[in-house]
């Protein structure tokens, strides 16, 4: 995402969200515990807005993306989303789903590792926000459902066909999306789904740490890595080398480069400015 910015100003309150940072991490939940974090439009908009936000600013290193209560998202709200598309005509429906699919594209532009700290159900839309997040921390009680078939849409919502088929492969990426039905932490983590399983009640306190330590090293490097992830994922061979060797070469001239060569010579670590 460019880090140009126009007239507007930074957004000092965001209503459907709460955030905090410090020390480079960006943390992100979603606060509506007594619907199981349900998302609204306003949730949608907040999201694509903030991460373009914290894009463009380049002070965040990295971004933890959580759920308060018992579990991690449940998806769109029933009565506020789904009751309100039906009264809607197609330019609107168009309108909000190109919307839900910009969060996901802001999610894997945004320069900087975004960690879903996952616990409890991820559901439907919530589903696709972790599965577009870098990392996945969960714990025992996750359960991921990718639940669109369930209420008669396509599985393949929010980008899920594309991204889900590259995270677990084709076969398992079609039975989640065409059944709908639940995956524990146990079979999500063999086959891929989750980064991290750690022990009952501690995907927050992980995806933490794993945050403090991604903000502290080189942020450009982390940078160009997922931008090599998500551009690569389609480009043949010979495309994919030559992006390589340019990225590299614009690295090289990086002034991380030469710290790194500076401090293994004094035998030290690296000081990392991201630049």
């Amino acid at each position: 995402m460019s880090p140009f910015s126009g007239s507007a100003q930074r957004t000092e309150r965001w209503r459907h969200l709460r955030i905090s940072t410090q020390d480079g991490v960006a943390t992100v939940t979603l606060a509506r515990p007594e619907k199981l974090n349900a998302l609204t439009f306003g949730a949608y908009a907040d999201l694509r807005d903030l991460l373009a936000e914290l894009s463009r600013e380049r002070s965040v290193r990295a971004l933890v993306l959580g759920g308060e209560g018992r579990g991690f998202c449940s998806g769109g709200d029933v009565d506020e989303i789904i009751g309100a598309t039906l009264s809607m005509d197609t330019a609107q429906l168009l309108d909000f789903n190109r919307m839900t699919g910009q969060v996901v594209r802001a999610l894997r532009e945004c320069p900087f590792p975004v960690i879903a700290a996952v616990h409890g159900i991820a559901a439907g839309a919530g589903a696709v926000l972790a599965l577009a997040a870098d990392f996945r921390v969960a714990d025992p009680s996750a359960r991921f459902a990718f639940l669109f078939t369930k209420v008669g849409l396509s599985g393949g919502d929010m980008g899920a066909a594309y991204l889900l088929p590259r995270v677990v492969g084709l076969g398992h990426a079609t039975r989640l999306l065409m059944l709908g039905e639940p995956v524990r932490a146990p079979e999500a983590e063999r086959i891929g789904l989750i980064s991290e399983l750690t022990e009952e009640g501690q995907a927050d306190a992980r995806s933490a740490e794993l945050a403090r330590h991604l903000a502290q090293g080189p942020a450009l490097a982390y940078a160009q890595t997922k931008a090599l992830l998500t551009s690569e994922l389609d480009m043949p061979l010979a495309a994919s080398v030559e992006l390589d060797a340019a990225t590299q070469a614009l690295l090289m001239n990086g002034e991380d480069y030469a710290e790194f060569h500076a401090a293994f010579t004094e035998k030290r670590a690296p000081k990392w400015r991201g630049r």
